[in-house]
């Protein structure tokens, strides 16, 4: 079934590739941004909407006809952390707006694109979607004020309200203005791009999940169209099924190097420190797979393409 779905921070990392994957999937799509914008050359067939997140009226309009609202808008870990007070007013406060003008406009569904940092950071053992929240960090606390006017207006039947917990995300921006070089695979990829180094600045031992933005959008649309019984209550984590150390991860970034870009890196690290632990990651996505959705984990393909797109955008030289 064909819907209309507004996408807050549609011309940002995660929402635009969202917005590409759902836009090919056969939906239309509508792309918010607080500034105006022209129609992409990335996804001409999208709309685009200016969202003035102070003004419940403007928001009601713009929600008018949508049948699914994503909401990928909102600051990243770094202006959290250095303006908390602005964190907890976007992530929060203005989740808040957006859900109710959804409600009154008469939208079904609300997807919340939150982050598995909420639990804890560094994000270690076993954790599932009845694991507590404990991380105090202005970026886990607004993230989860921003859940809770979610959840609580789908208890209240307002909406149904959708939380969606992703793990690490990585992969190719819809589009070159994006910075998400900061992320750790991404920032990678432009190394070996930019200096054909992979530098860590520490051992890499430790474990994360890394998940391809691919999954990301696939899981997204599976949310789409499943059924209120089976969404229970809102809830779900979303990451890979297997976690990966840094280290791992670096190398295979530099063998995925030498197959696309025809040269292999040189890594730098740390050493690891005779007494350094390890500990391991198992971040549960279970209970949004036994609603059907399955993983592709295809971290080669994501890593790529993450490296083709730095390759046009550096213009590296060929040794």
């Amino acid at each position: 079934m064909k819907r209309r779905i507004l996408i807050t921070g549609g011309f940002g990392y995660l929402g635009g590739r969202v917005a590409q994957h759902l836009q090919h999937a056969g939906h239309q799509t509508v792309l918010g941004s607080r500034e105006a914008k022209n129609l992409p050359d990335w996804l001409p067939q999208a709309e685009v909407a200016k969202i003035d997140w102070q003004d419940e009226r403007v928001l009601e309009q713009i929600c008018a006809g949508i049948d699914v609202v994503i909401h990928a808008a909102g600051l990243n870990a770094q202006d959290c952390e250095s303006e908390p007070v602005a964190a907890l007013e976007f992530n929060g406060l203005a989740t808040a707006r957006l859900v109710a003008s959804a409600s009154h406009a008469g939208v079904k569904r609300f997807i919340y694109l939150s982050t598995a940092h909420v639990y804890a950071s560094p994000l270690i053992g076993t954790i599932t979607e009845e694991t507590c929240p404990r991380n105090l960090h202005s970026y886990a606390t607004s993230h989860l004020a921003g859940e809770n006017t979610v959840l609580f207006a789908r208890q209240r039947g307002e909406i149904e309200g959708i939380v969606l917990r992703l793990s690490n995300a990585f992969g190719a921006p819809a589009h070159k203005d994006v910075n998400t070089w900061m992320l750790l695979v991404n920032d990678l990829c432009r190394q070996a791009v930019q200096t054909r180094k992979l530098v860590l600045r520490s051992s890499g031992l430790q474990q994360r999940n890394f998940l391809t933005l691919a999954d990301a959008g696939r899981a997204i649309e599976h949310l789409l169209a499943l059924s209120k019984s089976d969404c229970g209550n809102g809830l779900f984590n979303l990451g890979e099924n297997k976690a990966l150390s840094v280290w791992d991860m670096v190398q295979k970034i530099s063998h995925r190097c030498q197959l696309t870009l025809g040269y292999q890196p040189a890594i730098e690290r740390p050493a690891p420190r005779p007494d350094e632990l390890v500990n391991s990651l198992n971040y549960c996505s279970e209970k949004l797979q036994k609603t059907g959705f399955c993983l592709l984990g295809n971290l080669d393909d994501e890593i790529d393409r993450t490296l083709l797109v730095c390759a046009q955008i550096w213009k590296h030289n060929e040794a």
